[in-house]
Parts: structure tokens; C-alpha cells; sequence
């Protein structure tokens, strides 16, 4: 029992430095090496020179996480007028990315991240709550990187259905 408790507590702790440690605007955004749906590897260094949004999300083929992505799927056109690259990232094995990736027809890039080092990375991986019931995940989070590499903006909140015309907005800025 007082391991338990111990392990809760430094959980927390843990989890609270991560959530301090979200990346802000200014900051460089952490190089990474990821697999996409289909097993070919993607890394944010090659993005150099274009605009990214990368967006984390729970878990694939859930309520809220179909509608953000139906909504970039949606508004797919703008960005790629723009010159926007879009990257989705998730826990979720390159299997289930492929799966999603068909069901609902998406036309950008989901990103396996299953030991949760990008989300890490980018200090969204932490505590959340649900129904009562806490446990470890992503954090629904979307930063834009500008060509240099920099973290032009962060979104903590998150309104799924409505959040690409606001990373398009936030863009033209």
C-alpha cells in the first residue's frame, strides 16, 4: 500500500514537471523521428523551410478525435495552398493510423509515437482525467512551427470540430 501511494506521488510530480515543460511560443521544436501509416519514417528536420502543424491527439477513431481530423481533412485544400504541412500524432500503433487513415479518408500524415518520446518531447504526454477515472495519455495539443523551426503558437484548448480554421487563421497572422 505505502508503495503504491509513493509510486502515485512521484507519478504526479513527474507529471507535473512534463506539464510545465509544454513548449512555448519562441521555442525551437524538438527534432524527431517518427513512423507514418504506412512504415516510411518522417522526421520534423526534413520539414525545414515549410510551415507545420503538428497536432496531438488521444487516440484514433474516437468521437473527438475524428472530428479534429475530419476537420483538417475538411480544410485539407487550404492548407496545402498554404504550404502547410499537417502531422498528427498519437500513441496509436501504424496499423491503427492506416485503419483510420482509410475509414475516414484522410489526406495528411498520422504519426506513430507508441513509447510517447514525441509527446514527451513536447510535454504533452501527462495525467488526464475522464468519467472519473485517471490515468497517463495525450493531451489533445496543436503546435504551429514556422519554417525555421520555431514554435509559433500553442493550443491548450482545443475545440475539435473548428480547430483547423483556427490553425489556418493563426497562420495567416
Amino acid at each position: 500500500m505505502l508503495k503504491s501511494v509513493k509510486n502515485l506521488l512521484e507519478s504526479r510530480l513527474t507529471n507535473n514537471r512534463r506539464e510545465k515543460n509544454m513548449l512555448k511560443a519562441g521555442t525551437v521544436a524538438p527534432n524527431f523521428t517518427a513512423k507514418n501509416a504506412n512504415g516510411e519514417t518522417v522526421r520534423l528536420k526534413d520539414l525545414r523551410g515549410r510551415k507545420v502543424v503538428l497536432y496531438f491527439y488521444p487516440k484514433d477513431d474516437t468521437p473527438g478525435c475524428t472530428k479534429e481530423a475530419c476537420s483538417f481533412r475538411d480544410a485539407f485544400a487550404d492548407f496545402r495552398k498554404r504550404r502547410i504541412e499537417v502531422l498528427g500524432v498519437s500513441v496509436d500503433s501504424e496499423a491503427s493510423h492506416k485503419k483510420f487513415t482509410a475509414k475516414y479518408k484522410l489526406p495528411f500524415t498520422l504519426l506513430a509515437d507508441p513509447d510517447h518520446s514525441i509527446a514527451d518531447a513536447y510535454g504533452v504526454y501527462g495525467e488526464k482525467k475522464f468519467m472519473g477515472r485517471t490515468y497517463m495519455g495525450v493531451k489533445r495539443i496543436t503546435f504551429l512551427i514556422d519554417e525555421k523551426g520555431k514554435i509559433k503558437k500553442a493550443f491548450e484548448k482545443v475545440k475539435p470540430e473548428e480547430h483547423a480554421q483556427e490553425v489556418l487563421e493563426a497562420f495567416a497572422a
